[in-house]
C-alpha cells in the first residue's frame, strides 16, 4: 500500500490539488484544459469529466476512468473517502467507465480508483450550488428574481418574492407550431394525441421525429440557467449515458449583451435557448442569466457561471462533442475572455459586434467620448467645427461623441435627476434599487459601476467604499492626428489638451487628467479582464462577424475598429492570426434569404470535428491551423448598389450580391476596405496602439518630431506646461509592466491558481 506519510502531507496541503500520490505513479491534472487532448501512455487514467477537480459544486462530479489496451477485463473499484462506490460505474466501452458521483460534502474527498495493480487518487473540493467558486465574495446587495422570470411555457419560475434565488430544477416541454410559427407549450390532446399543428424535423438519413423541445430550468451561482435540446418526453429521461436520440451531442452557449445597469441582480432572462435554427439542427443551447452583460457586467462572474452551468450540463447529458460560444456585442466579451482564461469551457466561439472586452476598447472609448462632448459643449463651445470635432474623436459620425458619452454612465455612480443623458450615471434595473444609489448625500449607497462590480479584482480605494480604476489618460494627446492631418490648428489642439480634464472617482469633470490605480491596472492586466489573447485563445477557432455600424445614424458604439483591436492582440500574442476569421456585412440568419450565419455555423463545425477527429500528435494549435475550412476565409459582402471592382469574388448570389474574398485589415486599400472603412477611437488618433490595452502609458517630454505642423517656441513652451510630466510613448506598452498570469485564475474561495 501506498506509504502514509504521503497521504498525510497530501491531507494536510488541500492547495496541492492536481494529483495525489499512488502507489506506483501519479495522474497529471492540467489546468490549461482541453477537449480535444491527446493521452498519455499510462495505464489507467482517471478524470473529473463535467468540471476541474477542484471546482466541483452541488455535491456532484462526472468522473471517468480510462484503461490501457493491455488492461481490458481488469477488475475495476471506486472509492470515495474510503466508501466504495463501484455500483455507480457504467461502462462506456471495454475501455472506458463512468460514474456520477453525487452527495459529495463540502471540501475535499479522495477519489481513488483501483484497475489490477494499478491505483488512480483525485482530489475533488466540493463547493456549494450557489457558488462562488474563483469570482470571490457574493455582491451585496443582490437583488432575486425568480418570481420574476418567465420560463418557456409562459409560466413563472418562482412561486413569489419570498422563493429568493433559490428554485427547483423544473422540466417543461414546448413544440414548434406550424400553425403559429413559434414554440409554444406541449401538451397532448385528450392526454394521448400530439397536437395537429407539431412541426416534424427530418434528419438528412431520412429520419423523421417530432419537433419537440426539453428545457430545463434551474439555479447554479444564483444564476437562472436554461439548457433545450430536442426529446420526445415519450422516450427516456435523457441522462448522460441514455442521450436524447434528437441531440446530437454538440453544445452551443448563448449570450446577452448590454452591460448599463447589469448589477445588483439575479436577472430576468437568459441568452435565449429557442433558436429554431440551431435546435432543428440537433445542437442543445444553454444560457444563464449571469450571461446576459446587461444583467451582470463582470466577465470573471460571467466566466464561472460558464463553468457551473456547463457542469450542470455534463453530469445531467454527458460530455459534448464541443461547446461553440455565441452572442453579439457584450456577448463577445464573455466568449473572449472565458475562452482565453478558462480554456476547455468552449472549443469555438462565433461572435457578433465585437469587442476585445470591456475593461479597455469600450471603456476607454466611452469615457474619452464623455471627455470630448464635455469640452464641446461646455468648456470650450463653437470653438470647433462639427467635423473638426469628429476629427478629433475619430469616428465616422459626429453624433456618435454624444452617443458614446452617454455610455459612460456605466463608469458614473450619481444619478442627477434632471441632469443631462451625457452627464447621467447611476444606472439601475431593479426599481428597489433606485433610493439606495450613492449620491454626495448618501455616501454608503450602492455604486452602479463597472469597477464598483468588479470589486473582487479591483480592491478598494483605502478609506473608501469607492473599487479602484485601471482608467488613466495622463499624457494622452487628444486630436493628435488631426492636428497632424491639417484637421485642427495648434492653437486648438494646445486649448483642448490644457482644459480637457479628467475624472474624479465619482465621474465628476475635474481640471487634472485622471490616475490609474497601479493596483487595479496590474489585476485587469494579469487577470486577463484586458483580453491577452495569446492563452487559451491561441488554440480556439474564432469567427467574428458584423453588419457595419460605424455610419449609422446617431452614432453607434459597436464600430468596427474593436474587431481589429481583437485581432491585433491575436497577432502580438501569437505571431499570426490564421484561427481568426473576419467576416463584414453580411446577411446574418439561417434562411435562404439571410444564409450567411447558417454557413458559419456548419464551417465552425466542420471545422471543430476536424479537430477532435484528428488523433496525431500534433499540438492543439496546429491541429486548429489545418483543420480550418478552405471555404471559411475573411471576407465581406457587396451588395448590388456598390461599385463594381476587380477584386476577387466568391460566385454571386441572390441577384447580384457578392461575396469578396480579401484579408481584412484596419487600413485596408482593397473593396472591402472602401465599402467598409474602419474609424478611430479618441484614444487612437492620439496615437494609442491599434490594440487600445494600455491602461496608463510610458511618458517622456515631447519632440518638435512628433508633429507634422510647426510649433513657435512659445507655443512649444506650452505644449510642455500642459505636458508637464510628459506625453505618452504608445510603443512602450502599459506603464505596469503587468503581463497576464495564466490560465484558470481566482479570486477565491478557491486557492487554486489563487491571483493576489
Amino acid at each position: 500500500m501506498c506509504n502514509s506519510l504521503q497521504l498525510w502531507m497530501a491531507l494536510l496541503l488541500p492547495f496541492l490539488l492536481g494529483t495525489l500520490m499512488a502507489c506506483s505513479s501519479e495522474e497529471t491534472i492540467s489546468t490549461a484544459g482541453s477537449n480535444f487532448a491527446l493521452r498519455d501512455e499510462a495505464d489507467l487514467h482517471l478524470r473529473a469529466v463535467s468540471t476541474k477537480p477542484w471546482l466541483v459544486t452541488g455535491g456532484d462530479v462526472l468522473v471517468e476512468l480510462e484503461l490501457a489496451e493491455s488492461m481490458a477485463g481488469s477488475p475495476i473499484t471506486l472509492e470515495v473517502n474510503g466508501v466504495d462506490v463501484s455500483e455507480r460505474l457504467v461502462s462506456i466501452s471495454s475501455l472506458v467507465s463512468q460514474a456520477l458521483l453525487a452527495g459529495l460534502p463540502e471540501g475535499d474527498s479522495i477519489l481513488l480508483a483501483t484497475a489490477g495493480q494499478q491505483q488512480r487518487q483525485l482530489r475533488l473540493t466540493n463547493y456549494p450550488l450557489s457558488g462562488p467558486i474563483i469570482s470571490g465574495p457574493h455582491e451585496v446587495p443582490f437583488y432575486c428574481q425568480t418570481s420574476e422570470f418567465k420560463k418557456v411555457n409562459g409560466e413563472m419560475f418562482g412561486t413569489g418574492p419570498e422563493s429568493g434565488c433559490e428554485g427547483p430544477v423544473q422540466t417543461d416541454y414546448v413544440y414548434y407550431s406550424t400553425e403559429q410559427q413559434a414554440f409554444v407549450p406541449y401538451t397532448l390532446t385528450f392526454g394521448v394525441l400530439p397536437p395537429v399543428d407539431l412541426a416534424e424535423l427530418v434528419s438528412e438519413d431520412g429520419e423523421s421525429r417530432p419537433f419537440i423541445v426539453r428545457v430545463e430550468t434551474g439555479v447554479v451561482n444564483r444564476a437562472i440557467y436554461e439548457i433545450a435540446m430536442l426529446h420526445d418526453p415519450v422516450d427516456p429521461d435523457p441522462e448522460p449515458w441514455t442521450r436524447s436520440a434528437g441531440w446530437n451531442g454538440k453544445l452551443v452557449y448563448t449570450h446577452g449583451g448590454g452591460c448599463r445597469g447589469g448589477w445588483f441582480q439575479q436577472g430576468t432572462a437568459t441568452g435565449g435557448v429557442l433558436h429554431k435554427e440551431l435546435l432543428e439542427r440537433g445542437y442543445a443551447l444553454a444560457s444563464s442569466t449571469l450571461n446576459v452583460f446587461g444583467q451582470n457586467c463582470n466577465d470573471l462572474l460571467a466566466s464561472e457561471t460558464h463553468i457551473m452551468v456547463k457542469e450542470r450540463f455534463i453530469e445531467r447529458f454527458g460530455e459534448p462533442l464541443y461547446t461553440i460560444a455565441t452572442g453579439v456585442s457584450g456577448g463577445s466579451y464573455q466568449s473572449h475572455q472565458t475562452a482565453d482564461n478558462y480554456p476547455g469551457v468552449f472549443d469555438g466561439i462565433i461572435v457578433g459586434l465585437s469587442f476585445p472586452d470591456v475593461t479597455s476598447s469600450t471603456i476607454f472609448t466611452v469615457s474619452d467620448s464623455r471627455l470630448l462632448h464635455h469640452f464641446f459643449t461646455q468648456t470650450s463651445p463653437e470653438s470647433f467645427t462639427e467635423e473638426q470635432q469628429r476629427a478629433v474623436a475619430g469616428f465616422k459620425v459626429w453624433d456618435s461623441i454624444a452617443n458614446l458619452a452617454r455610455g459612460a454612465a456605466r463608469l458614473d455612480p450619481i444619478y442627477t435627476p434632471g441632469g443631462e443623458a451625457e452627464e447621467q450615471g447611476g444606472e439601475v434595473s431593479v426599481a428597489a434599487l433606485e433610493d439606495r444609489r450613492y449620491s454626495r448625500s448618501n455616501e454608503n449607497g450602492v455604486r452602479a459601476t463597472v469597477y464598483d462590480h468588479t470589486v473582487n479584482v479591483y480592491g478598494l480605494v483605502p478609506d473608501t467604499r469607492a473599487a479602484r480604476r485601471p482608467l488613466d489618460n495622463e499624457g494622452v494627446q487628444y486630436g493628435l492626428a488631426a492636428l497632424n492631418n491639417g484637421e485642427i490648428s495648434v492653437r486648438q489642439f494646445l486649448d483642448l489638451n490644457r482644459s480637457i480634464g479628467g475624472f474624479d472617482r465619482d465621474m465628476n469633470h475635474v481640471p487634472e487628467r485622471h490616475q490609474s490605480d497601479p493596483e487595479a491596472a496590474r489585476r485587469a492586466i494579469e487577470s486577463g479582464r484586458i483580453l491577452y489573447g495569446g492563452a487559451g485563445l491561441a488554440s480556439t477557432p474564432v469567427i467574428d462577424y458584423r453588419t457595419y455600424m460605424d455610419a449609422r445614424e446617431g452614432g453607434d458604439i459597436h464600430m468596427l475598429v474593436h474587431q481589429f483591436s481583437t485581432r491585433q492582440r491575436l497577432a502580438t500574442a501569437n505571431g499570426h492570426t490564421e484561427n481568426h476569421v473576419m467576416q463584414i456585412g453580411g446577411r446574418w440568419g439561417f434562411s435562404e434569404q439571410s444564409p450567411d450565419l447558417g454557413a458559419l455555423f456548419g464551417q465552425m463545425d466542420d471545422w471543430l470535428m476536424g479537430i477532435r477527429n484528428d488523433r496525431t500528435a500534433s499540438d492543439l494549435v496546429e491541429k486548429v491551423r489545418a483543420h480550418k475550412p478552405a471555404g471559411l476565409t475573411d471576407a465581406c459582402w457587396r451588395e448590388p448598389e456598390a461599385p463594381l471592382s476587380e477584386t476577387k469574388r466568391a460566385p454571386e448570389t441572390d441577384a447580384g450580391r457578392q461575396r469578396l474574398e480579401q484579408p481584412q485589415s484596419y487600413r485596408d486599400s482593397g473593396e472591402c476596405g472602401t465599402l467598409y472603412r474602419a474609424f478611430s477611437t479618441p484614444r487612437q488618433v492620439a496615437g494609442a496602439p491599434l490594440a487600445n490595452d494600455v491602461v496608463a502609458c510610458h511618458l517622456r517630454p515631447p519632440y518638435r518630431s512628433d508633429y507634422s505642423v510647426e510649433f513657435s517656441e512659445a507655443e512649444f513652451s506650452e505644449l510642455s506646461s500642459i505636458f508637464s510630466t510628459g506625453v505618452c510613448d504608445w510603443s512602450r506598452g502599459d506603464r505596469s509592466g503587468a503581463s497576464h498570469q495564466g490560465v484558470w485564475k481566482s479570486f477565491g474561495p478557491s486557492p487554486v491558481n489563487r491571483l493576489y
